[in-house]
């Protein structure tokens, strides 16, 4: 069986005899963000982080995401935060895909290496160091939490890739896969991050098209991927960006499985009137 491997970007500038042509995308359904456009120059800094960098490629604003920011961080050797998160409403996911960082959250300290996921809810106390001698990159993927009324909010735990089982989906005889971090009975939870493998070959059959937006990063392989009315191209180290109920489909193509990190928001009303009334 091929072995699990996550892409991570390396920043880095293009050369000045590069062609413009390119396969980014930004429309009113969905947007696709090349690994190509993870240069050094659209990196941002944050505050409270050393030796850190993060490349922002989703943020809530009319037209695109609407629940949810999602970063790509690059910590350097030493590097890190005591006060990673300023926004104590904002829960959160860490996957790992390059490297290994130090977390500490609510007394307990845990080594995330490669494939290595965290969950942390809205209001916890933590902190996160590199401290070993090679630069680590991870996601960290942000949502407002949205607390239900007699219902518990969700614990902080952490897992990896290599420790859940995935489930196949029905009558595909494993060859479509979601490895699932979060029980999907587990009302407490309002945002999913998941990963989906398919198969060489396999497909997803129909046109899905549903309530959640979508936040999707290649992590392995690559596949042709229905964006609306659009079929587009896609590979290790690509994001795109679903808006809810934009059409989609896939296929797997290439000699190796295809795999994504996917955020949806998932077990909430709809909410019926503006914010702030």
């Amino acid at each position: 069986m091929t072995q699990n491997t996550y892409f991570a970007p390396q920043g880095g500038l293009p050369p000045q005899s590069q062609l413009l042509t390119g396969r980014a995308a930004f429309t009113t359904a969905y947007a696709v963000i090349p690994k190509g456009c993870f240069s050094d120059i659209v990196t941002s800094a944050l505050p409270f982080w050393d030796k850190a960098r993060f490349w922002v490629i989703a943020r809530p604003m009319s037209g695109f995401s609407e629940t949810f920011s999602h970063y790509i961080a690059e910590v350097a050797p030493g590097g890190g935060s005591d006060r990673p998160e300023t926004d104590g409403a904002a829960q959160a996911v860490l996957f790992v895909v390059e490297g290994a960082v130090e977390l500490t959250v609510e007394g307990s300290t845990y080594t995330l290496s490669e494939g290595g996921y965290a969950y942390l809810p809205a209001m916890s106390a933590w902190r996160l160091h590199n401290v070993g001698i090679a630069s680590a990159r991870f996601h960290w993927i942000r949502k407002a939490y949205q607390a239900v009324d007699g219902l518990d909010a969700p614990g902080v735990f952490v897992t990896s890739d290599a420790d859940t089982p995935p489930s196949a989906m029905p009558d595909t005889d494993g060859r479509w896969a979601t490895t699932r971090f979060v029980d999907p009975a587990d009302l407490r939870h309002d945002m999913h991050v998941n990963i989906v493998t398919l198969q060489p070959g396999a497909v997803i059959p129909f046109a899905e098209t549903h309530v959640m937006e979508h936040g999707l990063y290649v992590l392995q392989g690559k596949g042709v991927y229905r964006l609306n009315q659009d079929w587009v191209e896609v590979e290790a180290g690509d994001f795109m960006w679903l808006r809810a109920f934009c059409p989609q489909a896939c296929y797997a193509g290439g000699p190796e499985p295809f795999r994504y990190l996917l955020y949806k928001d998932v077990n909430r009303h709809m909410p019926l009137h503006p914010p702030g009334r």
